[in-house]
């Protein structure tokens, strides 16, 4: 039966699953593949690459079971090569059919590969002038066999060969540290470039490189000239080489685009003629080709498309409009039969605010589109230079617009979905579709905090928190990888790592380390290896690695606690002032020094796995020595933290921080009552939002995280689902309940890092969990909430499919699991504590499960117990308010009876009142409240003493 097992067409490096790669920047690229059609017993014993470069064929057959990122088997390609390649599987026997083939191109491997040199117009294109083409006529003497084109810029280009766009690649060639490295990409043109006179063009404009750029208003960072450099090597069927290349013959003029930036948006005089335009010569700028790198992953692009859901008129007048989500891109508007001269203006937000767009948490950036029309009938407008984070737009210069006249354009990183969740619960659902949405509107060519406002950065804390979600939702390995090099480049001599890569503070004299955000240069790469079994990302980024942790072991001295300079801490902390995000309740000290363990743990680990025995061994040293020093400092010896926060509780829990099992246990019972004493609600920041669900869950209260997860007051994780959000929001209460916007100046609706829960969803609730990496092992070990019916995930590992799914089914738990050839699992069911082994394919286990009670007696049980059982807790605190006992409600009960959980629930009532003013009175006066509330608890009402 081994003849079945059919491996898919190999897959090159990072790039997506497609028949042909273009452009690839490496000469011996990784192959992997998944193998379907096996039989239950198969197992890869050996496999042959057969590689094909024009009539040569060469193949190589490896023993082993490796189907992910396996060594190019034979000699390096070279600059321009095409190689098709296809592989087949044996098991111990016999050999299995070819799978299909797919073809690898690469790029420009070496500097001497360009002809090309950056050229900039003369006279025109100026910082505040429009933008401008550059093109070039020519011959191609015979007809063309094939065409490619490798094209770059100093900001954002648009090719385009004889009126035709080369691809549908947008604001290329993107975003990277542009003096160590700037990507180019490569576009197959065969069809656009004919024989004859033929015409090439870029139109160009600020993007990155010249645009405004951060929050603090600066612009131009990189340089005040737009510059093209674009290589077009046409081959006619003579075997005859001809190439195009920037230099000074080329000219330029200006276009219709009068000025365009990211943040502010794009303005368009139609009624101007390009090809009327003046032509200018242009001029060789001082930049070569040394820096040029290919991609590592897909191009930004549009990616889809969404329709208005309503268009409507304002309470000032105005035309609004609602595409019923929060994303990325911009907006295209058709016009018909309006005069030239007619000047239509699209405005962009994320939210309304008293029923008009709410545009004070763009802050400086303008997000405003503006088109003066040419008058020629029917007229399509978008921009091409611009894009926009929005829900809502507010159009002008249309009458009558209606929903058919306007449609968003999703614009992104053509990233793979890789992941799902689902559950029987709808907010939950929403949340995860928001976690989604928030990963697919940021990861536009760099991961960024938010895409609406004037900021848009790759800081490092963010992707260093959600990274693990990002990489179990889409593929983004090929842009983490690009920016992991980009953040190696811009590391600091000492070790330090800036807080956004590319670096946008690049004069910075001061000393950046901070915790959490510096710790990406660590865990990022590390959370990489473990979810795609990349080892190679290990093995370029361990100097960047190392460098960081020597760092701190400096800053932290002799007694190795990081306790000096600034730290962002537990940013956005809950109850920290809206003007003031990084004061926390979670210590920075206790934070920075947990992180500090955590990165040298983890770089050692890291070195273990490339080899480098000698380091693996200094750096597992200095995190004992590290975790020591944490304890003798921050712990008691029962358990409990200096700094009395949920983030400090569940950062010790979930990085191994407490050396004995007494210890775990207390920090674990006092991480469970913190969040009680919370009423559920959230109480941690961008650090402990990532780590709190899993440390409940680890130390044995999973109850108390899944009432964590399931709070929909503020601040909670779906308070924004109930309030129609879409994305995920900056703050827990960026749109306050009255639906105003928060008052912070940091206040996007559009910010995934406290989405970063979602894999917990995935890990735990659904059970689908990686225990090795690339997911060569999982561990299939859900947790049913009672709040649930059913949940399941899914998830495109480089092996293949993978799935896990349960559901209650008449007083039971029926659990599946698929999984593909070569990741085994490692399976405990729910209630069981045993675990046992799996192999490929399709699994069904059934559970017998006891049922709870509706409604439970609490003779004997504690004030814990009480607060654990959600329905009985809230009709008490029902009844206390209406005697007036807890006017303030559920939060001021908490805190009355915060340091009595062990006491009996039946005595809640007489706690509280002895802690108000007035109480004992009170309790000496009427004992009927106390008798309302024992009969609720279905326990005997206690005398007072």
């Amino acid at each position: 039966m081994t003849q079945t097992a059919t491996p898919s067409a190999p897959r090159f490096e990072h790039f997506p699953r497609a028949p042909r790669v273009l452009g690839v920047g490496t000469p011996a690229p990784r192959l992997t593949w998944s193998i379907t059609g096996a039989s239950s017993g198969f197992a890869q014993a050996a496999y042959e690459i057969e590689v094909t470069i024009g009539n040569r064929v060469s193949s190589a057959v490896v023993e082993g079971d490796e189907q992910v990122l396996v060594p190019w088997p034979v000699l390096p390609l070279t600059s321009r090569a095409t190689a098709a390649v296809r592989v087949r599987v044996r098991d111990a026997a016999d050999w299995g059919p070819w799978s299909d083939s797919s073809t690898v191109e690469v790029g420009l491997l070496d500097a001497a590969d360009w002809e090309a040199q950056f050229v900039s117009p003369v006279g025109i294109a100026g910082l505040d002038e429009p933008a401008p083409i550059v093109s070039r006529t020519f011959e191609i003497p015979g007809e063309v066999r094939s065409a490619r084109l490798y094209a770059t810029a100093h900001g954002i280009y648009q090719a385009s060969v004889n009126g035709t766009p080369v691809d549908d690649t947008v604001l290329a060639p993107g975003w990277t540290s542009y003096d160590d490295r700037l990507r180019y990409h490569t576009y197959d043109v065969t069809q656009l470039v004919r024989e004859g006179a033929n015409d090439f063009s870029a139109l160009l404009g600020n993007g990155w490189y010249r645009g405004y750029l951060s929050y603090m208003g600066e612009r131009a960072l990189y340089g005040e000239r737009v510059a093209l450099c674009a290589q077009l090597e046409v081959v006619t069927e003579d075997g005859a080489i001809h190439v195009i290349a920037t230099d000074t013959t080329w000219t330029a003029h200006e276009s219709q685009i009068i000025s365009d930036d990211l943040y502010n948006g794009q303005t368009a005089d139609l009624r101007r003629d390009p090809t009327q335009a003046p032509r200018v010569p242009v001029e060789i700028v001082p930049a070569g080709t040394d820096a040029l790198v290919a991609p590592d992953g897909p191009p930004v692009r549009p990616t889809g498309y969404i329709a208005a859901q309503k268009v409507w008129i304002s309470p000032a007048g105005r035309t609004l409009i609602d595409f019923g989500q929060n994303a990325v891109g911009w907006v295209r508007v058709r016009t018909r039969g309006l005069p030239a001269g007619t000047e239509v203006v699209v405005r962009h937000a994320e939210v309304l605010e008293n029923d008009e767009l709410g545009t004070r948490p763009l802050r400086s950036a303008k997000a405003t589109d503006v088109y003066t029309l040419a008058g020629t009938g029917e007229e399509v407008l978008e921009p091409v230079l611009t894009l926009h984070g929005f829900r809502y737009a507010d159009v002008t210069g249309i009458p009558d617009l209606t929903s058919e006249d306007v449609t968003m354009v999703l614009i992104g990183t053509d990233l793979e979905r890789t992941g799902w969740f689902d559950s029987s619960h709808e907010l939950l659902n929403q949340l995860h579709e928001n976690v989604v949405w928030s990963t697919r509107g940021n990861f536009v060519d760099i991961p960024t905090d938010c895409p609406q406002r004037n900021e848009r950065l790759g800081w490092t804390g963010d992707l260093q928190v959600f990274g693990p979600t990002a990489q179990y939702l889409y593929d983004v390995s090929g842009l983490v990888t690009s920016w992991l090099a980009d953040l190696a480049a811009e590391q600091y001599p000492t070790g330090a790592v800036p807080h956004v890569i590319p670096n946008t503070v690049r004069d910075r004299v001061d000393d950046p380390a901070t915790a959490a955000w510096g710790d990406a240069a660590t865990l990022v790469p590390w959370n990489l290896f473990l979810r795609t079994g990349d080892a190679g990302i290990l093995r370029r980024q361990l100097h960047s690695m190392r460098a960081w942790v020597d760092h701190v072991e400096e800053l932290a001295g002799e007694d190795l606690l990081w306790n000096s300079g600034f730290q962002f801490g537990d940013w956005l902390d809950p109850s920290a002032s809206p003007h003031d995000p990084a004061d926390a309740k979670a210590a920075a000290e206790v934070v920075a020094t947990a992180h500090f363990a955590r990165s040298a743990e983890v770089v050692s680990e890291a070195a273990e796995v490339i080899g480098e025995r000698e380091v693996a061994a200094r750096y597992a040293e200095l995190a004992e020595r590290v975790r020591a020093a944490f304890v003798a400092a921050y712990v008691t010896p029962s358990g409990r933290l200096m700094s009395e926060a949920q983030t400090t509780y569940a950062l010790a829990l979930e990085w191994g921080l407490l050396p004995t099992e007494a210890q775990r246990s207390v920090a674990g019972g006092r991480l469970a009552d913190l969040v009680r004493k919370s009423g559920f609600r959230i109480a941690t920041g961008f650090v402990g939002t990532p780590l709190v669900c899993d440390a409940l869950i680890g130390a044995g209260h999973a109850d108390v995280a899944y009432r964590l997860l399931f709070q929909t007051a503020c601040p909670s994780w779906l308070y924004p689902v109930t309030m129609g959000a879409t994305t995920i929001w900056e703050r827990w209460d960026s749109m306050l309940p009255d639906g105003s916007i928060n008052p912070g100046e940091m206040t996007s609706f559009n910010h995934y890092a406290l989405g970063a829960v979602a894999d917990t969803l995935h890990r735990s609730i659904a059970g689908l969990e990686p225990a090795a990496p690339g997911y060569r092992r999982v561990r299939i070990a859900p947790l049913p909430p009672k709040q649930l019916s059913r949940a399941s995930a899914r998830h495109v590992s480089p092996y293949g499919d993978i799935s896990v799914g349960w559901e209650r089914v008449d007083g039971a738990i029926v659990v599946t699991a698929s999984l593909p050839v070569g990741v085994g699992g490692d399976v405990v069911l729910p209630g069981s504590g045993e675990t046992f082994a799996i192999g490929h394919g399709t699994h069904t286990w059934t559970v017998a499960i006891s049922e709870q009670p509706a409604h439970r007696d609490f003779t004997g049980a504690t004030i814990r117990d009480l607060l654990d059982e959600g329905e009985a807790w809230q009709r008490t605190v029902e009844a206390l308010m209406r005697v007036g006992l807890v006017p303030e409600g559920e939060l001021q009960a908490l805190r009355l009876v915060a340091t009595a959980m062990d006491a009996p629930a039946a005595e809640v009532s007489y706690i509280i009142a002895e802690h108000i003013e007035g109480g004992r009175g009170y309790i000496d006066r009427s004992h009927e409240v106390h008798a309302k509330v024992a009969a609720i608890l279905g326990a005997a009402a206690p005398v007072p003493a």
